[in-house]
């Protein structure tokens, strides 16, 4: 059977409804001590770099990723949306200095570097 594909507005539309009424999903994280940094991993399927942002504040990390595209469909089971992941976390009291961060193949990395807070920071991971 055949199916009309939704217009881009009507996906535009359903999107926007979609983020306004929505919990963001937790994502899960693993983390570990490098040297020079603490590692963060996540999931973070169907997202891209522009959909991603990462904020340093004192002794805290924070990631989202803002809904990428909630077409309408009919879904036989709906667990996850495309976007609207998002995370906090409480950084080892060593690992406060600077961010930096990739994505690639659905998996955010995120480096704390080792050092004492500066000054509040946000960045968008590069792609890998």
């Amino acid at each position: 059977m055949a199916q009309t594909r939704p217009s881009h507005d009507r996906v535009v539309e359903v999107t926007a409804a979609t983020a306004s009424s929505m919990r963001p999903q937790n994502v899960p994280v693993n983390a570990y001590e490098a040297p020079g940094a603490f590692v963060i991993v996540a999931p973070l399927p169907a997202v891209t770099v522009r959909d991603v942002t990462i904020e340093l504040t004192d002794g805290h990390l924070r990631f989202w990723a803002e809904l990428r595209s909630a077409g309408p469909r009919d879904y036989a089971v709906h667990e996850w949306e495309y976007g609207g992941f998002e995370r906090s976390i409480d950084l080892p009291s060593a690992y406060r200095a600077d961010i930096e961060a990739t994505l690639g193949n659905g998996q955010l990395v995120i480096r704390v570097l080792a050092g004492a807070f500066r000054t509040e920071r946000g960045i968008h991971p590069t792609a890998c």
